[in-house]
């Protein structure tokens, strides 16, 4: 078993997530279809095609043509979105849709990889309007995700700038290691599809999470750990973590003074009814 202790005095290090259905159950995108067409920004048709879409997600995962089909759809779909109005759609229902589908064992791989002093990153092929408040939620350290063109009018144009999948992926791991001084031999990376094969060859400790077939096949091939996440919990919910140094010393105090407290008033009984 590898264990996630971090050596200080060693390069610095992190540990990159894919997003849907490793970190959270199901396609973060797709999610939050009904919070946009209750802001009138989709239709019920496309509300309804969306489910479909997060059906066949949840069902098998999606390959490459599958993926490319999605992104078309979808930037297509987002042409003419006040930028603005879908931040504060997002934000408005991030709670209600997001926590409860935050895989418990994602979460508490989160924490240890923090207590071991790496910095947690989250790679996901869905908008960064949708990414970087879960990532915020998560309590990630940097976001890297898909980014739309925005037009002079504060909407979209359906362009996309930067896509986030399969290599483009492998490239941002790279970049941000060379940005941050990460020790790429010594990260940990994490995805359950096939397409990320190349995000978790950057890395030296990959692990499949949850996945597809054709993800399962090479990561028995190649001997990575395969990871079955399977406890969707709110963050509320989840058996809270082992305080920090700084609260175990605040606890401390508070034990003694409290301590103290009950020894002084112990005496002044006794002198009392002495």
């Amino acid at each position: 078993m590898l264990s996630l202790v971090e050596n200080h005095s060693l390069p610095r290090t992190a540990a990159f997530f894919d997003l849907d259905k490793t970190v959270i159950a199901k396609s973060s995108t797709l999610t939050f279809s009904k919070s946009f067409y209750q802001g009138g920004l989709i239709n019920r048709r496309a509300v309804l095609r969306t489910a479909y879409a997060q059906f066949v997600f949840l069902a098998g995962g999606a390959d490459h043509d599958q993926m490319e089909r999605m992104r078309e759809y979808l930037s297509a779909l987002c042409r003419g979105w006040n930028v603005q109005q879908v931040k504060e759609l997002v934000a408005e229902t991030l709670h209600d849709l997001i926590d409860p589908i935050i895989y418990d064992e994602a979460a508490s791989l989160i924490e240890e990889h923090h207590a071991a002093g790496r910095d947690v990153v989250i790679v996901s092929t869905s908008g960064a309007e949708v990414v970087e408040p879960i990532g915020e939620l998560l309590g990630a350290d940097r976001v890297v995700a898909t980014r739309m063109v925005v037009g002079d009018d504060g909407c979209f144009t359906g362009e996309v700038e930067y896509y986030a999948y399969g290599p483009t992926k492998a490239e941002a791991i790279r970049e941000l290691a060379e940005s941050e001084g990460y020790d790429l031999s010594r990260c940990y990376a994490y995805s359950d599809s096939a397409t990320d094969v190349p995000m978790l060859e950057a890395v030296g400790r990959p692990h499949a999470v949850n996945p597809d077939r054709a993800l399962r096949r090479e990561a028995l091939a190649r001997g990575w750990p395969i990871l079955d996440f399977h406890r969707p919990v709110r963050l509320k919910q989840r058996i809270s973590v082992p305080p920090r140094p700084a609260l175990v010393a605040m606890a401390a105090v508070g034990a003694a003074a409290a301590t103290a407290g009950l020894v002084w008033y112990a005496s002044r009984r006794r002198t009392g009814s002495a």
